[in-house]
């Protein structure tokens, strides 16, 4: 046991100790300020100033300061520092704007590799080039000085943040025709009596669905071991699908195809299995995007040979929201195409088939129903 202190014995009153033990093990006061509260318990229960090192963690000097202006003044003179004349700032406001617009500037426009700065290439680069620039107190500036000066301005110029600029000039007039019809199909679905001339049908591509094939066999759950479903890490890829699906907008019919590839020729034959399906006197409208297949001239070629059969009504770009085929995609991706493992990339064929039957067998009708959200964007 180390040597006792020569100092008086620290008296408290039960509130001040109760006060100290609550600070002590507090989680939200300063870090300093709960050490010195543990400083001041430890050395009231009489424990020597090493012992009072080894569970702290400060230095004597710092314990013997805490325990001098207890002492001297009470425990929240003890807790707190000393008043001190704030120094004035050494970094003018004039060089942290100077470090801002540096920061708001590309590392590769000063000859760097980065697309963005780091915290710490910052630094280098200020106290480099800042002296030449006028702020000499910059000269020493390191990665938590830049830090600071970042972080006292509202932008964040070491993070990247997409967006989506507007490319089509006709968006909002595009956008307004395609909620026309989507209004035109829920007043056909809700006159049941009424005949429809036109059916409208919603259509696109979802290509890149990945043919993967386990290593080793999934294991199935078993108590004491694992709760759910276990599955090795590696696997094998076999190749990729491209999903050509048509939604009916009335009833909720799909018809689709897979195939390796989505050219105009896999387009054509997805259009020659909606004009065989569908009576022939009937008009086929289709909402559909500006893909290369679906305007290309073999696809005019077809449509010419099938005079007044079909009517396209074309999304915006970038635009692709609007159609509603895609939250027939997505409930795919929830449903049979969530982490699903082949053998062959004919089984996933086979399979994304299966699940498109499943989904006829229980169609649902998918609904715009954000009428009012989109037109306060018109």
């Amino acid at each position: 046991m180390g040597l006792t202190t020569k100092r008086p014995k620290l008296e408290l009153t039960q509130e001040a100790i109760d006060i100290l033990r609550q600070k002590s093990n507090s989680r939200t006061l300063p870090k300093q300020e709960v050490l010195r509260s543990k400083v001041l318990m430890l050395y009231y229960n009489n424990e020597s100033i090493s012992e009072i090192e080894r569970q702290v963690g400060l230095s004597r000097p710092s314990i013997y300061k805490c325990i001098d202006k207890a002492l001297a003044g009470g425990i929240d003179m003890g807790l707190k520092d000393k008043y001190h004349r704030s120094i004035e700032p050494v970094i003018t406001e004039s060089a942290k704007l100077w470090v801002i617009n540096l920061a708001c500037t590309k590392p590769k426009d000063h000859g760097y590799a980065a697309e963005i700065w780091s915290y710490s290439a910052l630094a280098a680069h200020t106290r480099k080039h800042a002296p030449a620039s006028g702020h000499e107190c910059l000269s020493k500036a390191v990665k938590a000085t830049i830090h600071r000066i970042i972080k006292s301005h509202p932008v964040q110029p070491h993070k990247m943040k997409y967006y989506l600029e507007k490319r089509d000039l006709d968006f909002d007039k595009k956008m307004e025709e395609v909620l026309i019809v989507y209004q035109e199909v829920n007043a056909q679905n809700e006159a049941t009596d009424q005949e429809k001339q036109v059916i409208t049908i919603s259509v696109d591509e979802k290509p890149g669905v990945q043919a993967i094939k386990n290593i080793a066999p999934d294991l199935p759950p078993k108590p004491g071991k694992h709760k759910s479903w276990s599955r090795d890490y590696e696997y094998k890829r076999l190749g990729t699908l491209s999903i050509l699906a048509a939604l009916d907008l009335h009833d909720g019919h799909v018809i689709a195809q897979v195939h390796k590839r989505h050219r105009s020729k896999e387009f054509i034959l997805l259009l020659k299995e909606i004009d065989d399906y569908y009576p022939k006197d009937k008009t086929i409208r289709i909402i559909l995007d500006n893909h290369s297949s679906h305007i290309s001239k073999e696809t005019m070629n077809y449509l010419k040979t099938r005079p007044n059969r079909f009517q396209y009504v074309h999304t915006p770009k970038h635009g692709s929201w609007l159609n509603l085929v895609e939250t027939l995609f997505g409930k795919m991706a929830r449903t049979f195409l969530n982490k699903i493992r082949v053998e062959s990339i004919s089984e996933l064929k086979d399979r994304i088939l299966q699940g498109i039957q499943e989904i006829n067998e229980n169609p649902v009708i998918h609904r715009w129903s954000k009428f009012e959200i989109a037109n306060n964007n018109l």
